[in-house]
């Protein structure tokens, strides 16, 4: 066992599943898996997109389930809810946060009450009737289209004038049964890590710079898509203020464990909160390893430290 390293423990990794991000979880949780084997635990991954993986979870004495299930039916709050009715520790926020943070626009109320800057939007709702013109005045001629409760930018388009709304908000219906359409915010997009339960730690700010237009899916997980610069470049006063906002949006939804949140520094300098992700990618082109690393905290050592935070909480 690695020095350093708790005692060995029983550990469930929960990847695959039934979202559109299937495969990045199937990826993720095997990487998750290695790491903690090589700090001695002993570790069974479990697709819970298997019909027997609730009775996988019954008959092993688990101490901790490491979820690495994103998007639907993981990142949620379902598998939280589940986990704490078989009264397994998990690694990461509870139900609450969870389904408040994935919700883009439930989390979007919270960063408003708490007076947190979020570009202004709308919502639509699936069989109902929207007025172009309208959505124009309130958010602008670019905006960005996605769903409400979907990740990795599936369903998710840059509308670049209003002649490309109708399409952009079908191809977001396609996904969820509402619909969220922002004002587009040119500027430098800034990703902060958080790590901590009731003391919390803001990672470095990593900034980041896509290949496409946005960070898309193949951004996301394609090496050499995406550019990770660490830190990012932005005045110390903006970085700080990202990672401000980062920790404060993570007490806001409750979250415990990990969040990463991602920010928009506009022109003038002000930073916008678009979202707060709650289990972020962890593969070898994902963001929260890279600003952990920047950090001085190695890829093992960071799944290990979000096991004992889930033990601690």
């Amino acid at each position: 066992m690695t020095s350093g390293s708790l005692e060995s423990r029983r550990v469930a990794v929960l990847m695959g599943g039934r979202s559109a991000e299937r495969e990045v979880s199937l990826h993720t949780g095997e990487q998750v898996a290695a790491a903690l084997s090589s700090f001695g635990h002993i570790v069974e991954t479990i697709d819970t997109a298997e019909p027997t993986f609730i009775a996988s979870l019954q008959q092993t004495a688990f101490d901790v389930a490491f979820i690495c299930l994103h998007g639907r039916f993981g990142e949620d709050g379902t598998m939280q809810g589940l986990l704490e009715l078989l009264e397994i520790p998990y690694v990461g926020s509870g139900v609450l946060a969870s389904a408040l943070a994935m919700d883009k626009v439930m989390s979007k109320h919270f960063f408003i009450l708490a007076e947190i800057p979020t570009p202004e939007y709308i919502v639509l709702h699936a069989n109902e009737s929207y007025d172009l013109e309208g959505i124009v005045r309130a958010v602008g001629p670019k905006s960005v289209v996605k769903p409400a409760n979907e990740g990795s930018s599936f369903g998710m388009s840059i509308v670049h004038a209003p002649a490309e709304l109708p399409a952009a908000i079908e191809m977001a219906f396609a996904y969820d049964s509402h619909v969220l359409v922002e004002r587009f915010i040119p500027g430098v997009e800034v990703t902060v890590g958080v790590l901590g339960n009731d003391e919390l730690t803001a990672l470095p700010t990593l900034e980041i710079v896509p290949e496409h237009e946005f960070y898309d899916y193949e951004s996301k997980y394609i090496p050499g898509m995406s550019q990770h610069i660490i830190p990012a470049r932005v005045s110390t006063k903006v970085a700080e203020e990202c990672q401000r906002i980062s920790v404060e949006a993570h007490k806001v939804l409750g979250c415990r464990g990990m969040s990463r949140a991602d920010t928009i520094v506009g022109e003038d300098g002000t930073v916008y909160l678009l979202e707060v992700n709650t289990i972020p990618g962890m593969t070898s082109t994902s963001l929260l390893p890279d600003a952990a690393r920047a950090a001085g905290i190695e890829f093992p050592e960071l799944c290990e430290r979000l096991v004992s935070l889930a033990l601690e909480a």
